[in-house]
């Protein structure tokens, strides 16, 4: 029979497409349920604790009682009290006429959308240069990121850590044109709201985007003012007295605060660690980090940059709760992202001269085996941070209320995951030289 006259029959590639996609939901369908019931298993420990306390300082408030006058008392921290400016009470205040069960459905609702919204906004890029599908990376990754502590810690505790990362990440990386006159704003306004992303703004003075630095700053002011001119009182109050008092917002030995000074407060407990000490690691930690940071941007690797910034900023934060840290998040996409890529120019270092295949002779020392290395070392970085963040520091163990010393390697290492983590991650970072896609 002519060639031209056979039946029509599927390619092995269509072939291998049509199976494809149903085989990619079953794997996502399956990890979604394993991780669903790993979650149930955990339960919801913490039944929105963190939550609670803002709900019950704005009943306090609008029953006529000084704001920061709030306090609860905690079992293993003695009193915690509102710590928020008076911007974030602002934004919280209408919440005190709904109910504890409405107010928790919005925020965990809130949380979600905003972790599949940042999820897909990382993971775009690469599947755009690998020619994957992006419903596949993300449907992949997002049950992995709702399963570490850090993520569920502010999905149970009801925190509001994840409006901060969605309004960083919009502001300079996906949402605002490079350029734009709005760049920074979305910076300014998390650090009204919280004041932890103002390292943010530091970083945009180091790799002197001057102008987008001042925008942040007018756009903290004002959100600071604006809340200045509605509660004046309670603003200056905020900022002459609360906001110098750490102790407000819990001890700093307990193993919860995974910061340079919770390490160093665990290492002498129950005496209070050197503040001259606490000092000069902030100063080498920020400064070799932010340095590392611009080097990032200068290569093209706004991420990088960004999630070296907010590395730094848990470490040198007086306190640093694991809800803190969701740039563990971007790391470990980094990680695996310059894991997996070919290094330029491999093809062609592993040709002869003459057009020979080299690959088939041994070369310990070539660059095919330095790339094999290198990669074995990032997967084994990106591995032991995932299965520390998914173990915590606070989740399955329980440390007690008195204030002890760290004595011993084991719990050294238990005690200080996300401090050591992030100090490894400082340094070990990958920064892709090569500039990443965005995903607009």
């Amino acid at each position: 029979m002519p060639a031209e006259n056979l039946p029509e029959t599927s390619t092995p590639r269509a072939a291998d497409g049509r199976f494809r996609t149903p085989r990619r939901v079953s794997v996502i369908v399956g990890l979604s349920a394993a991780v669903a019931a790993a979650l149930a298993w955990y339960g919801n420990r913490h039944n929105f604790y963190d939550l609670k306390i803002y709900l019950s300082a704005m009943r306090w408030w609008a029953d006529g009682n000084p704001l920061y006058d709030y306090s609860q008392p905690d079992v293993v921290q003695g009193e915690l009290y509102f710590t928020y400016p008076p911007f974030t009470a602002l934004l919280l205040r209408p919440f005190a006429v709904l109910s504890n069960g409405y107010t928790a459905t919005i925020f965990t609702v809130g949380t979600l959308l905003a972790l599949v919204v940042t999820t897909v906004w990382l993971v775009t890029p690469i599947a755009r240069r690998r020619g994957l599908p992006r419903w596949w990376l993300a449907g992949l990754a997002v049950p992995l990121v709702v399963l570490i502590e850090p993520t569920r810690e502010t999905i149970f505790l009801g925190q509001i850590n994840m409006l901060l990362v969605v309004l960083i990440l919009a502001d300079l990386l996906f949402a605002v044109p490079k350029g734009s006159r709005w760049a920074g704003v979305g910076i300014g306004l998390a650090t009204a709201i919280k004041l932890f992303p103002g390292i943010f703004i530091v970083y945009l003075l180091v790799t002197r985007r001057w102008r987008a630095a001042l925008v942040s700053c007018v756009a903290a002011a004002g959100a600071t003012l604006l809340a200045a001119a509605v509660l004046p009182a309670e603003s200056w109050r905020f900022w002459t007295q609360e906001l110098w008092s750490t102790e407000r917002v819990g001890r700093s030995d307990y193993t919860g605060n995974q910061s340079l000074q919770g390490l160093l407060g665990r290492l002498v407990a129950p005496d209070e660690p050197s503040r001259l000490i606490w000092l000069v690691l902030v100063a080498v930690v920020a400064g070799y980090g932010l340095w590392r940071a611009a080097q990032a941007v200068r290569a093209g690797d706004e991420l990088a940059g960004l999630t070296l910034t907010g590395l730094v900023a848990a470490l040198i934060a007086p306190i640093t709760w694991p809800h803190h840290v969701y740039w563990f998040v971007p790391a470990l996409i980094l990680l695996l992202d310059a894991a997996l890529r070919q290094p330029a120019g491999i093809d062609a270092a592993l040709r002869q001269p003459d057009g020979s295949d080299t690959a088939a002779v041994p070369q310990p020392d070539g660059p095919a085996a330095r790339s094999g290395v290198r990669t074995a070392g990032l997967l084994a970085v990106a591995a032991g941070t995932f299965a520390a963040l998914v173990f915590g520091v606070v989740s399955l163990i329980d440390w007690g209320h008195d204030r002890v010393p760290t004595d011993d390697p084991v719990t050294f290492l238990l005690r200080n995951l996300y401090v050591l983590a992030a100090a490894l991650l400082l340094v070990s970072l990958p920064i892709r030289r090569t500039p990443a896609e965005s995903p607009r």
